[in-house]
């Protein structure tokens, strides 16, 4: 695997599809996707050429793309019945793209055996690529990425409420208080600029109801590679499953622990 010609493609199509039309889409651009999302033609112009070009550098290794899922959800079955796999998000945060807001990615994964072994996470808006490979480090801007661990005294979390039933928020909500001021919930958290903001230091730990592959995979290697973990609330680490249940992030750890000791009920494990 090229790495380094995976973040030439994933910068192109950014810099080339997503980049033109940011904060600049027209009419008719923008279609409800399911009950509460959305969807844009960047989303699919930027998953055909991602997909064209992942098949080219690596013939016969399937590609899982958000929007071929929400076409055709047997495209999933590659995840557990393919060696090796690309999992590709276009456009991460798509919503946040239609409000304007720069806190969008384009995503690339590649999973071996439902473990994700490389990940690709490009903010054009922030003008930053993170990049991750197993055993080889996370890095952004030629710049080793190592996370310190958090300060138990002073955590700096949220989790995401959406798509959670009112009893599970309630609970969550409820218990976010005995992890300090510094946590909390939102309604979404965009996948792609948190993990960039849990690796670099901003946040402690980010926890999540749903962990759709295109969301995670990559996120996750870059978690694991800069010395924090991925698990799901269940204590199972990570992997790139065709629907994931309830998912948390951490800087290291003793983080996750603690986290988890507090909100693991309230998520129902």
């Amino acid at each position: 695997m090229d790495v380094d010609a995976v973040r030439a493609l994933v910068e192109h199509v950014a810099a080339t599809v997503v980049a033109p039309r940011f904060r600049a889409l027209a009419a008719g651009d923008v279609h409800a996707k399911g009950a509460d999302d959305v969807v844009t033609v960047v989303d699919h112009e930027a998953e055909v050429l991602l997909t064209q070009g992942l098949s080219e550098l690596a013939p016969g290794v399937p590609v899982v793309g958000e929007e071929a899922v929400a076409a055709d959800p047997r495209v999933l079955d590659a995840l557990e019945g393919a060696p090796r796999a690309w999992v590709v998000d276009p456009l991460d945060g798509t919503r946040a793209f239609v409000e304007g807001s720069p806190d969008h990615a384009v995503m690339v994964a590649l999973v071996e055996h439902g473990e994700a072994v490389a990940g690709w996470i490009c903010l054009p808006a922030h003008g930053r690529t993170f990049v991750a490979e197993r055993g080889a480090g996370a890095w952004v801007d030629g710049r080793r990425l190592v996370r310190a661990p958090a300060d138990p005294e002073a955590l700096a979390g949220a989790v995401a409420v959406w798509a959670m039933d009112a009893g599970t928020r309630r609970r969550v909500e409820a218990g976010c208080p005995e992890l300090g001021l510094g946590a909390g919930t939102a309604q979404r958290l965009w996948s792609g600029w948190e993990y960039s903001r849990l690796v670099t230091g901003e946040r402690d730990y980010l926890g999540y109801w749903r962990s759709s592959p295109w969301d995670h995979a990559p996120g996750a290697v870059l978690v694991r590679e800069a010395g924090g973990v991925s698990r799901f609330f269940d204590g199972n680490e990570y992997t790139a499953l065709p629907v994931g249940g309830p998912l948390l992030a951490a800087a290291d750890d003793a983080t996750w622990r603690t986290v988890q000791g507090v909100l693991g009920t309230a998520v129902g494990t």
